[in-house]
């Protein structure tokens, strides 16, 4: 994680806006608060000699994340980019409570318009990123890191794959689900076999993961064994039959449903929650593969799993390999706020805020074209 952060903000470029397939409609208003668009046609009229510094900030401890889109979207539609003064922080950057992260500096009426635009990228993006982080952080188990697949394609919109993915990229997450996903940093998705290949094979584990083989060769060999509830036995299945071959078992077990395994073994029961993919569940697994001498088979689990959950895991030491993760890292739990702090150079603000200068921040100088 510390490298792909360090490498983030040292060596790779900003994205630019050729990156980024912003709305047309943007340049219009249509996308901002009918407050500011009155504001610019006031100053416009009244004021317009004047020079204002807006300053963007949030209050958590966070990894940033959408610097990039945001410059980009101010490069695209104010007035008169290169005329504007632009500082900021990196996408990647751990930034603290109050920190200013952005700050742009020029005529109002060029740029104002823009404010909300700029406070909800920031805010979903750094959302992301700062999850996905927080969950690398509880996968890391006695100093070893456990891979992340971000999975978050069926938890929102499509049109939000692109900046999630990268965002979760940002965050630490090792595998995207999509190709959409990869788009701005030029990777390709990954994926091995959901439940619907099982379904037309009629949940016959060694036939779909026959198929699977002949039609992708290349891939690491990984199959999905919860599709008859019966991990252990589906596990086994396929492992005899594949032998080195096999990389991978997922386990994706609905969270209203108990393994076969445990209904087998019903004297195992009553000490914890047998339903869906538990501890328990993982360790027999592991111990099965195990004793058949399928030490090389890797556990990846996934549904419904959360930073906590993943937490709860590892500090149990159970045996996975991989966790596939969702819904719980688009959780937009951090929200940034734009204030215009400087007016003709003097602090100008509304109560309770102020211009606070950041030496972490880097001028951002805007290249024709890009």
């Amino acid at each position: 994680m510390k490298e792909i952060l360090q490498k983030l903000n040292g060596e790779i470029s900003r994205l630019t806006n050729k990156t980024f397939k912003f709305d047309e409609r943007i340049g219009e208003g249509w996308f901002s608060a009918v407050y500011f668009l009155k504001t610019n046609d006031i100053v416009k009229k009244h004021v317009a000699d004047n020079t204002v510094t807006m300053q963007f900030f949030q209050k958590s401890h966070a990894v940033l994340c959408g610097t990039d889109e945001a410059i980009a979207l101010i490069h695209t539609f104010a007035e008169n980019p290169g005329s504007l003064e632009v500082y900021s922080l990196k996408d990647g950057d751990r930034v603290s409570p109050f920190e200013p992260v952005l700050t742009i500096s020029g005529p109002y009426q060029e740029f104002g318009y823009l404010e909300g635009i700029i406070d909800g990228i920031l805010a979903r993006r750094t959302s992301v990123a700062t999850n996905v982080y927080n969950v690398v952080k509880a996968a890391r188990s006695s100093g070893k890191q456990k891979p992340i697949i971000f999975m978050g394609d069926r938890d929102d919109h499509y049109t939000q794959q692109a900046g999630d993915g990268y965002s979760a990229f940002i965050g630490g997450s090792t595998a995207q689900a999509t190709h959409a996903m990869n788009e701005w940093w030029g990777k390709a998705g990954m994926g091995t076999m959901p439940h619907a290949l099982l379904q037309m094979f009629k949940g016959d584990v060694v036939a779909a993961t026959k198929a699977y083989q002949e039609e992708f060769p290349e891939d690491e060999l990984t199959t999905l064994v919860d599709y008859n509830n019966d991990v252990i036995g589906d596990s086994l299945k396929v492992a005899r039959e594949f032998g080195d071959d096999l990389k991978g078992v997922r386990l994706d077990t609905s969270r209203t449903l108990v393994d076969k395994y445990f209904l087998r073994n019903e004297h195992l029961m009553g000490t914890f929650d047998p339903r869906g993919v538990n501890p328990e569940l993982v360790f027999a697994l592991r111990k099965a593969l195990n004793r058949e001498g399928y030490n090389h088979v890797k556990i990846i689990v996934s549904g419904g799993f959360s930073e906590d959950r993943i937490r709860h895991f590892e500090e149990n030491k159970v045996p996975v390999d991989m966790y596939g993760v969702g819904g719980s890292l688009l959780d937009i739990t951090i929200g940034f706020t734009g204030d215009n702090v400087l007016l003709n150079g003097e602090q100008e603000a509304k109560q309770g805020r102020k211009y606070t200068p950041n030496p972490r921040l880097e001028k951002v100088d805007f290249v024709p074209g890009h």
